[in-house]
């Protein structure tokens, strides 16, 4: 209706009634309304065409036969292809870095062994001649012979007071325990033989420098007796932490069910959630990658032990060995299995590629490679303490004590056997060693890495600041060369003169231990890096204990 009138009007506008006329060329109001008709009619008809071919055949149908291109996204599919080929060759490049880090273990183990005892001997030899050539150099002995008397003299201490812990009452008191018990204390023995290791070659470090610092120097230690008496009780605690583990172990191998040697072997599979879902970065797999290589050696050093008190109980009787081999590969591959889950996983999730385990391999060779240089700091052994957390001493303690105690050796013909079996084990290290020389020379040439071992770092020492200029050796210092040119490294350390600045010369596998936390920026990269080195630290500069107490994400 209108506003003002209030007539009602109709669709045209006006208050008439009738249509307006058509004008000249326009169709009349019927034609329009015929046109109307006929398109809603034909929209229905295409509606009803539409309802009708939305049929569930023909939903089926298009499910059947749509098609979808991959090349679409190719970059993801790529990287997850990538990702399947790193985890099949995890396993392959792993054990090879284990075997690798297996055998310096064993060189390290051996050494306890074999040439330990015949450099006590040439020690004590130059002690007792010292008189008959005079004194040629202040020293009495050179530091590394020092070394050598320590760890001999603490090794005889610890293996005469093994003699007062009683090993069949020891196994019969954890074996009245029930089994959840004997797990529960098993899972507590492996983190406080961590924690031993942790904190174990603290103290023989501790030990080694007190003996051999320069004596003119301000004193700022409690003297070198308290020093070697704390080394030899943590030497003998250790020695018997490992000697409660090989007990449990025994217990586990002989209960009938096999229940406890079970549920020893799930412990291993729990470490897998609690790795894989963390976040860990090139260094810190290299520090899971050394504990693991230790775990394994101390775990094959464990079953031999088990298997000599087995042996002895039966009188050695072959076939009782036959019934302890298959728990004996039982144990051994479930430890290679979960190695090799864990290590797949780690390194899917944080996009870490298979090549870093030749990165981590290379490390290792560059530390044996050093070591036997002119200007080494330290001894093989030591380093290898430092970069594994693996200190031979307590474990060497507690073998001697198993064989003794297990193999009774009477007649001449008995110690002839012992006296060949010695120079076997003897013929057997140095070739192990010169092997593995090899072989670490060829890693280290492969990660071009002769720089770093030509060209070591200058630190000051603990007590005086380095400044932030870092100097670098010439190619003439620090490396002996022989007749035609070519680098040593197995010249002896040539003792230097006391009037020269108090240096110590390091090389980057050792740089935490010897710089202040305030000057690591400060330090001069080499030219040559690994290729795929992470930004933040060098995998030279990580070793066990320097990176154990730093928060993993």
């Amino acid at each position: 209706q209108d506003s003002g009138r209030g007539e009602p009007k109709t669709l045209w506008g006006s208050s008439d009634p009738r249509p307006p006329a058509a004008g000249p060329g326009q169709p009349s109001p019927q034609q329009r309304t015929e046109t109307l008709g006929f398109y809603e009619s034909d929209r229905g008809r295409k509606k009803k065409r539409s309802l009708s071919d939305l049929s569930l055949l023909r939903f089926i149908s298009a499910e059947l036969t749509r098609g979808y291109f991959l090349e679409h996204n190719e970059a993801k599919y790529t990287e997850r292809r990538e990702r399947v080929y790193t985890c099949m060759r995890i396993p392959k490049e792993l054990e090879k870095l284990m075997f690798f880090g297996i055998f310096l273990c064993l060189d390290a183990f051996l050494y306890i062994f074999t040439l330990l005892p015949l450099r006590v001997f040439l020690a004590m030899f130059r002690f007792i001649t010292l008189p008959c050539y005079g004194l040629r150099d202040r020293r009495l002995l050179q530091p590394a012979q020092v070394c050598d008397i320590l760890k001999g003299v603490i090794l005889v201490i610890c293996y005469f007071m093994m003699h007062y812990v009683d090993y069949s009452m020891m196994y019969h008191l954890i074996r009245g325990q029930s089994v959840i018990k004997l797990y529960i204390i098993y899972n507590m023995l492996e983190v406080a033989d961590r924690l031993f290791s942790s904190f174990g070659q603290d103290i023989l470090d501790a030990l080694y420098w007190t003996a051999t610092e320069p004596k003119e120097r301000k004193r700022a230690h409690i003297g070198v007796i308290p020093h070697f008496l704390m080394a030899v009780m943590y030497v003998f605690l250790h020695a018997i932490l490992i000697m409660v583990q090989a007990t449990t172990l025994n217990v586990a191998f002989n209960s009938h069910n096999k229940s406890l040697l079970t549920i020893m072997m799930s412990n291993n599979f729990v470490e897998i959630k609690g790795s894989v879902f963390k976040k860990f970065e090139k260094n810190n797999l290299f520090q899971m990658s050394n504990s693991d290589i230790k775990e394994r050696f101390t775990n094959y050093v464990l079953l031999l032990i088990v298997c000599l008190r087995n042996m002895e109980q039966f009188s050695w009787n072959p076939d009782h060995f036959w019934v302890l081999f298959p728990d004996v590969c039982m144990v051994v591959a479930s430890e290679i299995a979960v190695d090799i889950v864990k290590h797949a996983f780690i390194t899917k999730f944080n996009d870490i590629t298979a090549d870093v385990y030749s990165e981590y391999r290379a490390s290792l060779a560059f530390d044996l490679v050093s070591s036997r240089q002119k200007n080494a700091y330290t001894d093989y052994s030591d380093s290898v303490s430092r970069r594994m957390g693996f200190i031979p001493l307590p474990l060497a303690v507690l073998l001697i004590r198993v064989i003794t105690s297990s193999i009774k050796v009477q007649g001449v013909l008995a110690y002839i056997c012992v006296v060949l079996f010695y120079c076997g084990l003897i013929s057997f290290k140095v070739l192990n060693s010169i092997v593995l020389l090899g072989k670490s020379c060829q890693y280290v040439k492969e990660a071009k890495m002769e720089e770093k071992l030509f060209n070591p770092i200058l630190t000051a020492t603990p007590g005086k600041p380095a400044g932030k200029q870092q100097s670098v050796f010439k190619s003439t210092q620090g490396r002996s060369t022989d007749e035609n040119g070519s680098p040593s490294v197995t010249s002896q350390p040539v003792h230097q003169k006391e009037n020269t600045p108090s240096l110590l010369i390091t090389s980057n596998s050792d740089q935490f231990l010897t710089t202040p936390d305030g000057e690591e920026k400060d330090i001069t990269q080499d030219s040559s890096e690994l290729k795929h080195r992470s930004s933040k630290k060098d995998l030279l500069e990580i070793d066990r204990f320097t990176i154990c107490g730093n928060r993993i994400d």
